[in-house]
């Protein structure tokens, strides 16, 4: 028990401070990603290349002046912060990160806190962040902010709907509910990417809504609402929106990684797999992970500087007549193609198994992407002018 809780302590101490540290670095890598696109050189002047610029804006926020409006509601005013920033970073907790660590008094599993039910508590916790962002918009007492947060709760609930099923069709897969074992199972055969190819496309769009970032940022719409619903926000419990938005972008990179992408699996290989452990492969398997949650963070901030963001109406008209109607559908064929090859063939889920369901999937994306969506899906209101 002593060096369950002790190693328990160290490891939430090490995660959490690098999850801070590593958004504090993503901020300085969207700025410089973002120069680099349209040539331009970002900042560079604070110490070397600029790394010290986010340690400079840290202190910049932390040195301002805090506001706090006459008209607000105090107590939720200043509890909304850290409503948002708290779920953002304990929803990293379930999610393992590389194989157990072989020491003197054991191993040690590389997962803060490996739950039985570690999906149903990211489920549960990244819902949360939503309250945090309606009661800034409400508490500030402002019309700006209020509009903010009724937006940023609309867009969250319609497309966590739509990634929650998405994610179902994992679970039939792997047959579980521990992440662990859902990284096993990829390990033994062939990643989920592939035989839930339409799933992962369901999930990524709605990762992107839920994280309010562009095409989805329409509660924060600059030009439109100054800043939505942190408008009367200053120094740090402004900067703690930033950082939960940030830290909802490691999340969910690293949940698709672990739910599509083998998680800590080196491709092309078994010996990172299979017992004893090593350090060599805690940290080989390690390396990936952070190598395939890299990926997906610079393909947030591609996509941030690359697509306009939608119209509201378009918005909504995605999520519910598109997204959850289509998430449905493609549970209810995922789940009888299972049934057939599982009772009717008797197939275990092996590489045949998962090369099987990616022709299925080949063959509903076709018509989805070169048939159904002509500029007509998301089109919103404009389909009701041209009727």
């Amino acid at each position: 028990m002593t060096f369950f809780l002790v190693s328990s302590i160290i490891k939430i101490i090490v995660v959490f401070t690098v999850i801070m540290v590593g958004v504090a670095l993503l901020t300085l890598a969207e700025r410089r990603i973002c120069a680099w696109m349209q040539d331009r050189l970002g900042p560079n002047r604070v110490g070397p290349q600029g790394l010290f610029q986010p340690a400079a804006d840290g202190l910049k926020n932390l040195l301002k002046e805090e506001t706090l409006p006459a008209q607000a509601d105090k107590v939720l005013f200043l509890l909304a912060p850290a409503m948002s920033f708290v779920p953002a970073l304990l929803t990293f907790a379930v999610i393992p990160f590389a194989t157990p660590l072989p020491t003197p008094w054991g191993d040690v599993d590389m997962v803060v806190a490996n739950l039985p039910v570690g999906f149903l508590y990211i489920l549960a916790f990244g819902s949360l962040g939503v309250y945090g962002i309606v009661l800034a918009g409400w508490a500030s007492n402002n019309k700006y902010s209020l509009l903010g947060g009724l937006r940023a709760s609309a867009q969250m609930i319609s497309y966590e709907i739509a990634m929650g099923m998405s994610t179902v069709a994992v679970l039939l897969l792997a047959g579980n509910v521990t992440l662990s074992e859902v990284v096993a199972r990829q390990a033994q055969s062939i990643w989920f990417v592939f035989p839930l190819s339409l799933a992962y496309f369901i999930f990524i769009v709605a990762a992107f809504a839920e994280t309010n970032r562009l095409p989805f940022d329409l509660p924060e719409a600059e030009g439109e609402l100054i800043a939505g619903y942190h408008t009367e926000y200053s120094a740090m419990k402004f900067s703690m929106f930033y950082i939960a938005e940030y830290s909802n972008m490691v999340t969910a990179s690293a949940l698709m990684t672990t739910l599509f992408f083998g998680g800590w699996d080196i491709p092309f290989t078994t010996w990172d797999n299979t017992p004893p452990w090593t350090v060599l492969k805690t940290v080989a398997t390690l390396a990936a992970f952070c190598l395939k949650v890299s990926c997906f963070l610079f393909l947030y901030i591609w996509v941030r500087w690359t697509l306009p963001r939608f119209r509201y109406d378009q918005l909504m008209a995605l999520g519910w007549k598109v997204m959850l109607p289509l998430a449905l559908g493609y549970l209810t064929v995922i789940a009888t193609a299972l049934w057939i090859l599982h009772a009717v063939l008797g197939w275990a889920y092996d590489t045949r198994f998962g090369l099987a369901l990616f022709g299925l999937n080949v063959l509903l994306a076709i018509p989805l992407f070169f048939v159904l969506d002509r500029g007509h899906i998301v089109a919103g209101s404009m389909a009701g002018e041209r009727a």
